[in-house]
């Protein structure tokens, strides 16, 4: 929606499959958020034509901070919560010290013969290997979603169009075997973690949390945070010093209606 006076996109699509609207993205978006900017109004406009086709509204993992600006009034619930570790409260050294086992974990790996090695979202053969491993290895677990080809695809491509935005961390051997992997992407002061992978068979040295370990406190010393992203994962827990709460959305057509028609009233 646009008006002289601002503008709104919901990047929302029918999900046959559920019979509902939902944010684009499918499962691979961890955050999810309108675009508007100036006029209150053509916000609830745009509110108004999605309630027009008659289906129930769902969005989940809305960052608080939108939350509170550009979804208030709607009907939103606690969801789950994105671990980080905070540059501001915490710095390398101090990080480390805190997670000394971690850090024998690593040594002990590097004497194994494994090296870290970092790459880009260029690399695409990297990352192609990375979730093709992810979908192999971990075929049996049903939470798996790389076990559909397309999410592959969509995150060789999201990698690709990012570039040197999107690191790539690997813990290799000397046989080239991705004992582990991490894909981030930069943010700003902010590295976010999205995909991690293990090699099963090296599970025993807890390789993807001793890579998710260094690859924090590297970016500690670059003067960066680090999130975890959504899901309070023990492992995620124990390196992270604070969290960010995410927040859902489910919304019958007629009460998104009687919620934009009293925004578009107050603002006449």
């Amino acid at each position: 929606m646009e008006s002289d006076g601002g503008a709104a996109i919901v990047p929302a699509a029918i999900s046959h499959r559920a019979g509902r609207i939902e944010l684009w993205g499918e499962a691979l978006f961890d955050y999810r958020d309108v675009l508007h900017a100036g006029d209150p109004e053509v916000l609830a406009l745009a509110w108004q034509q999605i309630s027009a086709t008659g289906k129930r509204f769902r969005v989940v993992s809305i960052e608080e901070q939108a939350a509170g600006a550009r979804w208030t009034e709607l009907p939103v619930a606690l969801f789950a919560k994105a671990p980080q570790v905070d540059r501001r409260l915490i710095d390398e050294n101090t990080f480390r010290r805190a997670h000394p086992r971690l850090g024998r974990q690593l040594r002990r790996l590097y004497k194994l013969g494994v090296s870290l090695r970092q790459f880009s979202g260029a690399d695409s053969a990297v990352v192609r290997h990375l979730y093709q491993c992810k979908r192999t290895h971990f075929a049996a677990d049903s939470d798996n979603l790389f076990l559909d080809q397309r999410r592959d695809e969509f995150m060789m491509a999201a990698a690709a169009l990012q570039g040197s935005s999107c690191e790539i961390f690997t813990l290799e051997n000397d046989s080239e075997t991705l004992v582990a992997g991490l894909v981030t992407f930069r943010d700003g002061d902010v590295r976010r973690c999205y995909t991690i992978y293990f090699h099963p068979e090296w599970a025993r040295y807890s390789p993807g949390v001793a890579l998710l370990y260094e690859v924090t406190a590297r970016s500690l010393a670059d003067g960066l945070s680090c999130d975890y992203m959504t899901g309070e994962y023990p492992y995620k827990l124990r390196l992270a010093n604070s969290s960010r709460a995410l927040y859902k959305l489910e919304v019958r057509a007629q009460e998104l209606a009687e919620i934009a028609a009293r925004r578009i009233l107050r603002a006449a």
